[in-house]
């Protein structure tokens, strides 16, 4: 029998992303809040439909520019001063995900450090910085002068992906530095460890099994005394991407 394209019911692709950086010591993602149906008024991961002239890079890296102002970085192409490490995190397609009609979300992880302040722009009334801790609370998110309630659609799911991705990679490669700027001290490097398992690491064991990993940090030959008190050495990261032997997350 021919295939017949009608036979199938149709549904729309969207792209969303967890934005993950480091601010004031916490794991932050980018949270937007929803001007429009459904869940108007409630906050939300970035994302947006994609386009049909798109790949789904394409409208990722897109959303990405829309929200944050950052380009992607490209592992192949040219060095790109501040862009973000963006990677597919998951696919889901839960048939009751969104209550207009049939989507299925390509999730993407972007990371990045220093990020700019939010924008808010499309559908969003606005956007912000949060402590991911606070989005994932079991008892929903919500500013002060708001009532708590949970993250739109299975955007909850898809953060606690993103974090628990996030988490895992920093064991074994060298994905935490994409939350450092170019050229960064062993000091706040560890702070993104501490920042992204929530846990406290002991500064003098940390140094030592960074600097002794092959291929992972790089000395720039500068110092900086922006972290206050004596001169740290600079670093930047090296060639590594694997790391060998990893960086175990400590049992919480």
């Amino acid at each position: 029998m021919p295939y017949d394209p009608s036979a199938f019911p149709p549904f729309a692709v969207t792209v969303d992303l967890v934005v993950l950086t480091v601010r004031r010591h916490a794991l932050c993602a980018l949270a937007v809040r929803r001007g429009e149906p459904p869940y108007q008024g409630r906050w939300a991961l970035p994302g947006g439909f994609v386009r049909a002239d798109e790949d789904l890079a394409t409208a990722a890296a897109r959303e990405l520019v829309e929200e944050t102002g950052l380009h992607a970085a490209d592992p192949e192409g040219p060095a790109v001063l501040n862009a973000a490490h963006l990677e597919q995190l998951a696919t889901y397609g839960d048939p009751k995900r969104d209550p207009r009609m049939r989507v299925v979300s390509v999730a993407h992880l972007a990371l990045a450090p220093d990020l700019p302040a939010p924008r808010p722009g499309g559908d969003a009334r606005s956007v912000r910085w949060a402590p991911v801790d606070e989005l994932l609370d079991q008892d929903g998110y919500g500013r002060e002068d708001e009532q708590a309630a949970p993250l739109a659609f299975d955007h909850a799911r898809i953060l606690a992906d993103g974090v628990e991705r996030a988490r895992s990679k920093i064991e074994y490669s060298s994905l935490a530095t994409a939350f450092c700027p170019p050229e960064f001290t062993v000091g706040e490097l560890r702070r993104v460890y501490e920042a992204v398992w929530g846990v406290a690491l002991d500064p003098r064991n940390f140094h030592r099994k960074v600097t002794g990993t092959p291929g992972f940090l790089v000395p720039t030959g500068g110092t900086t005394t922006r972290q206050g008190g004596r001169p740290a050495q600079l670093f930047r990261a090296g060639g590594a991407t694997l790391l060998n032997p990893p960086m175990l997350r400590p049992e919480a």
